[in-house]
Parts: C-alpha cells; structure tokens; sequence
C-alpha cells in the first residue's frame, strides 16, 4: 500500500468516527442503556471480522504465538469499547463536534508521547517544535470549530 493510499484511508477511518456516534446514539434510543447498546455495536463488529476471515481464509495462530502476546495487547478491546460508551454518554450531551474535537486532542497528547519514546511496538519518532506546534494547530482548529 503507497504511503498517500495510507493516509487516505486513515483520514476515511476518522470521517466514520462521528457517523459511528450517531448510529450508537439512534441505537441508544431503543436500548436505553449505554452499556447495552454498545452490544450489538460490538456483535456486529464481530460478526463482520468472522465473515471477512473465512471470505479471506485466514489462518488462526498456533496457541504457542497467542502465549506469546504480552497480556496488555489483549486489551485494546477494553479501549475500543470504552470509546463506543463513552461516546453514547458524552455524545448526547455536549454534541458530535465538541466530542470528537476532545476525542482528538486526547488523541494527538498520547500520540505524541507514544512517538516520542517509541511505546508499544510504535517507531521512535522524538517531538519536535514542528510536530508539537502541528498537533497545538489540529486540536486548536478543532475547537474554534466547537466555539462558532
């Protein structure tokens, strides 16, 4: 894959996150429950990833490569689904653009520090004046957004 086909689809993947809150918010107001409606989010999800493996013949790993997967790796599913509920309940209350303008300054903080001292398998990439103020200009445009 080219590194713009790389960013293209990055920026696709962020344009569905605030499609992903309305959906689970529509879903919210028949289940009620937060908690609850983040469970067909997540069986869908599931479902989806099965089909895509038997439809690509993917092979399972050996039990002797899944003991070897540090125990912190298994709990990017915890993330995922502290995400989706988070978003129902902060959603509704302070609206699509605030959510995701916060979602993304959480976003550019920790990536900076994952970079900068290459954490959890990411390549050393050091901050610099450059990349600190890129990331200041992303979550400060985001806000002014929220703020007109």
């Amino acid at each position: 894959m080219s590194h713009a086909v790389a960013l293209l689809l990055a920026i696709a993947v962020g344009a569905l996150l605030p499609i992903q809150v309305a959906m689970n918010m529509n879903l919210r107001a028949s289940f009620r429950d937060p908690v609850l409606t983040a469970l067909p989010n997540f069986l869908v999800g599931t479902a989806l990833v099965v089909a895509y493996m038997l439809l690509m013949r993917s092979r399972l790993p050996s039990l002797t490569t899944l003991g070897q997967v540090p125990l912190w790796a298994w709990l990017g599913g915890v993330i995922g689904a502290s995400y989706v509920v988070g978003s129902l309940y902060l959603g509704p209350k302070i609206g699509a653009t605030l959510l995701l303008a916060l979602v993304l300054a959480g976003q550019m903080a920790m990536s900076l520090a994952v970079d900068h001292y290459g954490l959890l398998g990411f390549p050393h990439h050091p901050v610099n004046l450059a990349r600190l103020a890129g990331a200041v200009l992303l979550v400060v445009g985001a806000l002014l957004i929220v703020k007109n």
